[in-house]
């Protein structure tokens, strides 16, 4: 559990990497939260759409996308701020270090059973989502993507406000995501402490 990255361990290691404060980054953040748009340093932040209790924010460093990804209420209302206390551990260097080592796999690379997946690829296609029962009796929306890189295709399993949070022809990262089986196909999932946003580059075909 504590070798994922959570998405206050990621902020703070964005914090870091563009050289922002933390308690600014998370001011911004808010005010993006609420008022659509915010600046913090290099960094511009801007709400994009909002679903249920999550808030889905556009990081941008110039023309180049950050990071897209969604937040809920609760993160963007806590009293102590999540990002500040992340980069404690951020800056003792495993936490930074394991970040950086994070590689993009390619396609052909994936395996059942695989986890801590790191993928860039290709939205081809979304299918039209469904309710389904989960196993805690809970009612959530699901459906499949077609993603692709140059060497394959996979499917992708959205959930919920992940479904929303992208298109057909983005170019999307993947972080954390583990592989398994679905009626005897290779399946992609993000889970709760995966990250799933925009690529800031197109995938060359």
């Amino acid at each position: 559990m504590r070798n994922r990255v959570s998405s206050s361990e990621y902020l703070a290691l964005l914090s870091l990497k563009y050289e922002v404060d933390a308690d600014k980054f998370f001011e911004a953040l808010v005010t993006a939260g609420k008022n659509q748009k915010s600046m913090c340093g290099s960094l511009s932040i801007e709400r994009r759409q909002e679903k249920r209790d999550k808030i889905i924010l556009l990081i941008t460093n110039g023309s180049k996308v950050v990071a897209q990804f969604p937040l809920s209420r609760e993160f963007l209302m806590a009293q102590s701020n999540p990002i500040k206390i992340r980069t404690d551990d951020a800056t003792n260097g495993r936490s930074m270090k394991q970040y950086r080592k994070l590689q993009p796999l390619q396609i052909k690379d994936l395996r059942i059973g695989m986890k801590r997946v790191t993928l860039k690829a290709e939205i081809l296609e979304v299918s039209e989502p469904v309710l389904v029962v989960t196993r805690f009796g809970n009612m959530a929306s699901v459906a499949n993507a077609l993603v692709s890189d140059e060497t394959g295709k996979i499917r992708l399993c959205l959930w919920n406000e992940q479904i929303n949070s992208v298109s057909v022809g983005d170019t999307v990262e993947i972080e954390n995501a583990s592989i398994s089986t679905f009626r005897g196909e290779r399946q992609l999932r993000v889970g709760k402490k995966g990250i799933l946003r925009i690529a800031p580059e197109a995938i060359a075909n």
